[in-house]
């Protein structure tokens, strides 16, 4: 019977991932409460999933990229890798990407570098984002901190195996599979859509402004107003009461309440402030003198699914939103009601507790190049990029553990002020902690309830299940799951299964634990199901089909090179 709750756990939290918006980290943390009350686990080893080795590693390099992605390293180097030759521009935009997201945080360095490629002036933006950010992902395999999975995946064999991955244990299937996709991007360079480059950033953002009661525009004609000849902008609809009129017409009149609806560069929002008699969306909440912030909403966000309206979103985030676009698609109606989906970028007024909201990271990937954050001067900035370089060279050649040297980096840092508290606990990663203690303790309650000995004894009647066969079920069950949920939750919920195929089997548990970890960075199908992709969907004006098309022969080429060196690597 403790078998069959465990599985009924298990295929809850999977139905939670995909099918609601729930958080992951709620999810995760329910079904190890759901372990614990049934004594699969006990107390002592649920609270030292909290205290692992590799997860307290990974929230410490979490940490000091928040230093590291404000350096102007890579917006440096982004000024000599486009050329006129697409090929040759592919190969350099790949390579510099890959060899960056080796050792910094991918979505820092995509969101780095989507504007200089945006603005390149030779290629269209579309033929260069997709692979950037394919690169992002690539890179992130060849090195231990290169993304958040290499090292969830280290905490588990740590737990559970005794093994501590090296810095560089990696690299030998990293290279091949980097290389290999960067070959893909060249040969299925043609099948990278060309659209067009839209002059002006996000020509196609949604505004609104609503004629004030006394507002002297009323009675008067669109075309009397001159509301038909704003520089950067264009009146698409007016919402009247419960009536849409469109298209909009010169001898259109303007009623007291009417809420227009204009598109066009959201930059040109002043000439909307010029007009007596208007207020903007963001004006009513006072906070449209404050900085503008550009954001993408993510997969994960708990906006997903409603209305700005429904959300509250100015006490939330102490935000106001200006303008909302969203690739692809015409945007209708008033920005209140229009119900939000992943990708969509809002460009948004702050307040001034806007940048201390915990909730920021959860909801938004920041893409902007004009936010607010804290540069650093030559020399601050060679320090610190020489420091982090430090500690990665003294962890690789076994001198100091990685742990002992980021925490030392990060205390540097803190008493040098390069850091500050209030920043560290504002971006402190709490729901990526839970979700990797909470499956560490689903490991160990595997075996706790008896499942672990169940499967055992039902591979017992399967000889056709060699540890092959099952290395491959293991790593497409992940891909499909990263392309459901996150890459993160992904891996920590195929770990389990892994490990318990590995000691049912009697094998090596290292090939299925790369497994799971290479599956869990196959994210190239769906733009949804890693951030990079998700950073440049709107930047290049993809649609689904796009990523869709050159994703399902990157995922088979890495496919085929993952699966046929794990064994080699990592031997059964």
């Amino acid at each position: 019977m403790d078998v069959v709750f465990y599985a009924a756990i298990i295929v809850a939290l999977f139905a939670g991932l995909v099918l609601t918006h729930v958080r992951p980290a709620t999810l995760f943390f329910a079904a190890l409460l759901g372990c614990y009350v049934l004594g699969y686990i006990d107390t002592p080893t649920l609270l030292g999933n909290f205290t692992n080795t590799g997860l307290v590693t990974l929230v410490l390099l979490m940490l000091v990229s928040i230093a590291l992605e404000r350096t102007s390293l890579l917006q440096h180097v982004a000024k000599g890798i486009v050329s006129p030759s697409l090929r040759a521009s592919i190969v350099k935009v790949s390579t510099v990407t890959a060899a960056a997201s080796a050792f910094l945080n991918n979505t820092a360095v995509v969101a780095s570098l989507v504007g200089p490629l945006t603005r390149n002036k030779y290629h269209a933006p579309s033929k260069l984002l997709i692979p950037l950010s394919y690169a992002a992902i690539l890179g992130g395999t060849t090195t231990l901190i290169g993304t958040s999975t290499n090292l969830i995946v280290n905490s588990f064999t740590q737990q559970y195996d005794g093994f501590n991955l090296a810095m560089f244990s990696f690299l030998p299937i990293g290279i091949a599979v980097t290389l290999s996709g960067i070959a893909v991007l060249i040969l299925c360079r043609r099948l990278l859509p060309n659209y067009p480059r839209v002059e002006g950033e996000h020509k196609e953002y949604l505004l609104e402004a609503k004629v004030n009661a006394d507002s002297p525009l009323i009675g008067k004609t669109i075309e009397k107003n001159g509301l038909r000849d704003l520089d950067g902008l264009f009146l698409v609809e007016i919402v009247r009461e419960r009536r849409l009129i469109s298209p909009v017409r010169p001898e259109n009149k303007v009623r007291a309440g009417d809420k227009l609806i204009f598109t066009g560069h959201v930059h040109s929002v002043a000439a909307l402030q010029r007009i007596p008699g208007l207020t903007l969306f963001a004006d009513s909440n006072g906070l449209l003198s404050s900085n503008l912030q550009e954001v993408i909403v993510t997969h994960t966000s708990t906006l997903v699914g409603r209305t700005l309206k429904a959300t509250g979103f100015r006490a939330k985030f102490d935000a106001a939103v200006v303008a909302i676009h969203r690739n692809g698609e015409r945007l209708s109606g008033k920005l209140g009601e229009v119900t939000i989906r992943p990708g969509d970028r809002f460009m948004l007024a702050v307040g001034h507790d806007f940048h201390n909201r915990s909730n920021l990271d959860k909801n938004f990937y920041f893409v902007s190049e004009h936010e607010v954050d804290k540069t650093y001067g030559r020399k601050s900035e060679a320090t610190l990029l020489a420091g982090f370089a430090a500690v990665i060279a003294l962890a690789a050649t076994g001198t100091i553990a990685l742990v002992q040297g980021l925490l030392l980096f990060i205390a540097l840092l803190l008493a040098t002020k390069v850091l500050d508290g209030q920043e560290l606990k504002r971006r402190f990663p709490f729901e990526l902690v839970i979700i990797i203690a909470s499956a560490l303790g689903l490991a160990h309650a595997f075996s706790g309830s008896g499942a672990e000995q169940a499967l055992q004894q039902w591979l017992a009647g399967y000889s056709a299940l060699t540890p092959f066969v099952a290395l491959i079920v293991v790593y497409v069950i992940t891909v499909v799951m990263t392309e459901l949920i996150t890459n993160n939750a992904a891996a920590a919920l195929m770990f389990p299964l892994a490990y318990g195929l590995a000691c049912s089997l009697e094998v090596n548990l290292m090939p299925f634990a790369m497994a799971v970890a290479y599956g869990a960075s196959a994210a190239f199908i769906s733009p949804y199901s890693y951030q990079t992709n998700m950073i440049v969907m709107n930047a290049g004006q993809y649609r689904f089909a796009d990523f869709a098309r050159i994703g399902v022969i990157m995922s088979i080429a890495y496919a085929v090179v993952v699966l046929s060196l794990i064994t080699y690597v990592f031997p059964f």
